[in-house]
């Protein structure tokens, strides 16, 4: 069953609540519209499909919790903050703080995205079709972090574990990260998640980071 709201003149609280209520009724599948100028939307949901038709604010999809949640356009700061588990994607760009401190899940973004993505990554897979700023998973602590474009300085700067995977250039390294030979059960990897979300690029070409070592504040 599907259910439309559109956004226009709501606030956050009244949204969520009308979010909220349609999933409990047995709603399986949520369209949004004019939701550009609220911030937080679709935020701590646990499971239903919602699509958000054009751009949102900031702090979207923050604590989700097991929701598939589709964004046709761009999000603001913060996209998928806090995410346990469930699908984010973006068939737009994706601005500074995307997928910062998540737990696990997936988050996908078919444009750019900016600086500081994926930082404090505890668990979830986040995939950006096009180019990345600065610091891209610093502090990261698990999960992986796979990037189709170029990225910029300071990638890794302090990570302890997880995986990043660069298919284009980048500037620099931070401190404790390291590029390492690509595996074959890498690529594999690489390919399966390309066929999943329908992503055009050749897992062989891609470039793999890794942290040094898992103490790294250790004899600073």
């Amino acid at each position: 069953m599907e259910y439309k709201i559109d956004a226009a003149g709501k606030d956050l609280r009244n949204l969520s609540s009308e979010i909220r209520k349609a999933l409990q009724n047995g709603i399986s599948k949520i369209i949004i519209e004019n939701a550009s100028q609220i911030h937080g939307i679709a935020s701590g949901l646990k499971d239903g499909e919602i699509i958000i038709n054009g751009d949102v604010g900031d702090y979207a999809a923050t604590l989700n919790d097991g929701a598939f949640i589709t964004i046709n356009g761009s999000a603001g700061k913060y996209l998928a903050d806090n995410m346990t588990k469930g699908l984010v994607i973006v068939n737009g760009d994706a601005d500074y703080g995307c997928g910062v401190y998540c737990y696990g899940g997936e988050i996908v973004v078919k444009g750019n995205a900016g600086d500081f993505l994926g930082a404090l990554n505890k668990g979830a897979t986040i995939i950006v079709s096009g180019d990345v700023g600065d610091y891209v998973g610093i502090y990261m602590v698990g999960g992986e972090i796979i990037i189709i474009g170029s990225v910029g300085e300071n990638i890794g700067d302090w990570f302890i574990r997880g995986t990043i995977f660069i298919g284009g250039e980048y500037e620099s390294v931070g401190h404790n990260c390291k590029e390492v030979s690509i595996e074959n059960e890498d690529i594999k990897k690489l390919r399966q998640y390309f066929n999943k979300f329908n992503i055009n690029a050749d897992p062989r070409r891609f470039r793999k980071l890794v942290p040094i070592s898992a103490r790294p504040f250790y004899g600073r």
